[in-house]
């Protein structure tokens, strides 16, 4: 299983448990989630690099790697995907290195434009 499948797999089995117990107040948080990385007056493609280079300064492998697939199923190319690299370094600092090759190794491996 690529580890992009194995992580699919995980988010949808966890995310089928928090659903069960989720309240009101979350169950529109998540909503909220979802709706905010619809097109509007940025297209989705803009909005999941923002998601990405959020995620590398929060340092969130999870969230980083969500964002990163979403970026690929958005048409990112590995040109756009650097320069939001180079972004969530600069605000991130040194710190985000070793996220940023684990990201990078996975678009490499799983998701870069041929």
């Amino acid at each position: 299983m690529s580890k992009i499948e194995e992580f699919n797999k995980e988010r949808a089995d966890y995310n089928e448990v928090l659903a069960k117990y989720a309240n009101r107040q979350q169950k529109t948080f998540y909503g909220l989630d979802a709706k905010t990385y619809e097109g509007g007056a940025l297209n989705k493609k803009t909005k999941e690099l923002l998601g990405f280079t959020s995620s590398l300064v929060l340092r969130c492998d999870d969230c980083i790697l969500y964002h990163l697939i979403e970026c690929a199923k958005s048409g990112v190319t590995s040109e756009e995907l650097s320069e939001a690299v180079s972004i969530g370094m600069l605000v991130g600092g040194s710190i985000t290195i070793p996220h940023i090759r684990r990201a990078m190794k996975i678009w490499d491996e799983e998701l870069a434009p041929e």
